[in-house]
């Protein structure tokens, strides 16, 4: 897997010198607009998209694209990078460090390669299909939490829960898990691929919010995807959770559980 290893070496430093525009404008001040669907965006996400693209655009040019802020490019190619320049802009634009550059590669729809960069943090996730997942240099795995009432479950937006449905699936699971925190976006399904959380979860989920997370839960030894146990990035909500804890967090969020 050569070329696979040489993909990610790509990936990790294209990440890094996005994250280093975004530093450039952290805690400074910066302008915030507002998309059509309410969410915020600043110059810092679209310097940051537009130097990944075109990186990827002069090293390889017959790959597709697929951004946040710019959409989608070269559809038909069967490698797909998938990319979110912030993710956690809400975090980034109040000057809170729990925001990450994301970079995931596709090839014939199964995600292979993925980066999750928190430049603030200076912490850099990263894993290849049959490579293991790092933490700046150093291999990492998921917990061996077993029992739900020692688990640590993370979230995003609490009122998402409400707004998307799910309001049912986090009163059964919450009350039975250790501790209960809001260590959002990137941030939560980071510290689940690295052991330091135990359950993230996210009731309304994007691709390009997630891509990286796919291949990085799977090489820590953990779970990425639905929450009906589909390892997937197209579920329009997402869990990363350890091995050892899927199957009863799974039957908590089960709609036929009563």
């Amino acid at each position: 897997m050569a070329e696979l290893k040489k993909l990610l070496e790509f990936a990790v430093e294209t990440a890094f010198q996005a994250g280093k525009i975004t530093l450039a404008h952290f805690q400074t001040g910066l302008q915030v607009d507002y998309k059509a669907d309410d969410s915020p965006v600043t110059l810092a996400d679209k310097e940051a998209e537009s130097y990944i693209r075109s990186r990827i655009e002069t090293a390889f040019p017959s790959h597709g694209l697929l951004g946040e802020e710019f959409g989608e490019e070269g559809s038909s190619s069967e490698y797909r990078w998938i990319i979110d320049p912030i993710d956690g802009t809400k975090s980034f634009m109040r000057g809170v460090p729990l925001y990450a550059v994301l970079l995931g590669l596709e090839y014939e729809g199964k995600m292979v390669a993925g980066v999750s960069y928190f430049p603030a943090l200076n912490e850099m996730v990263y894993a290849a299909k049959g490579e293991g997942c790092f933490l700046n240099g150093r291999r990492v795995t998921v917990s061996q939490t077993s029992d739900l009432n020692r688990a640590i479950v993370s979230f995003t937006d609490f009122g998402n829960f409400a707004k998307y449905g799910k309001e049912a699936a986090w009163s059964r699971l919450a009350p039975k898990t250790f501790y209960r925190v809001g260590w959002s976006d990137a941030y939560g399904h980071m510290l689940v691929a690295t052991g330091r959380c135990d359950i993230m979860l996210d009731p309304i989920m994007n691709a390009w919010d997630c891509a990286p997370f796919g291949i990085i839960l799977k090489e820590a030894g953990g779970y990425f995807g639905n929450w009906q146990g589909a390892e997937t990035i197209y579920g329009n909500e997402a869990l990363s959770c350890n091995n050892a804890l899927l199957e009863q967090v799974l039957g908590e969020l089960s709609p036929d559980k009563i």
